[in-house]
């Protein structure tokens, strides 16, 4: 592959990269530690992810157990868990926190599948955006550098490749985690 489209390359890779993390977050009415991911502990006075301050398992289908390295922290954690979008109150027994998952209702999971939707479909723009890019910057180097008509053309095609590959990756993408919610 031509040095100059590894760097579009390399945007492309982060803009599926991205889609792939905010799928984890979405929540499918099974436990999934992911959606702890985004959360920051204040740890002695340091934003902390709450894995690095817990042991975080879980014990069931439906549940997460978070169970803090010092007993302080249950508070904080607590706290984090309420004031981020989650949607799910913790409940605590002084040294372990649990989060319990409701099962999701049809009208849910189809809110939820039109979402992924949205976000597969902003990742695909994020892609073609990129792809316009690299054209532009393809053709501002035919005429400032002495690079032949077909050397230029070969560039572009390599980067219509990539962008079609990279929009079936995502296209992959937005079916898994569609399946995923809706599945009962």
């Amino acid at each position: 592959m031509d040095e100059r489209l590894t760097g579009f390359q390399d945007k492309m890779e982060k803009s599926l990269k991205n889609l792939e993390d905010e799928y984890a977050s979405i929540r499918a009415g099974r436990a999934n530690p992911h959606v702890l991911d985004k959360l920051r502990v204040d740890y002695y006075g340091t934003p902390s992810p709450i894995q690095s301050v817990a042991n975080v398992s879980v014990p069931e289908p439906r549940m997460i157990q978070i169970q803090p390295w010092e007993p302080s922290l249950v508070k904080a954690i607590e706290k984090a868990i309420l004031t981020s979008d989650i949607g799910i109150n913790p409940t605590n027994d002084g040294k372990v926190i649990r989060l319990v998952f409701p099962e999701l209702t049809e009208e849910r999971r189809k809110d939820l599948a039109k979402d992924i939707k949205k976000k597969g479909e902003a990742a695909k723009v994020a892609i073609r955006n990129i792809r316009r890019d690299a054209m532009d910057h393809f053709k501002k180097l035919g005429k400032t550098e002495d690079i032949s008509e077909d050397a230029i053309k070969d560039l572009e095609d390599g980067i219509q490749k990539l962008t079609d590959q990279y929009v079936a990756k995502i296209e992959k993408a937005i079916e898994a985690k569609s399946k995923e919610i809706l599945t009962v």
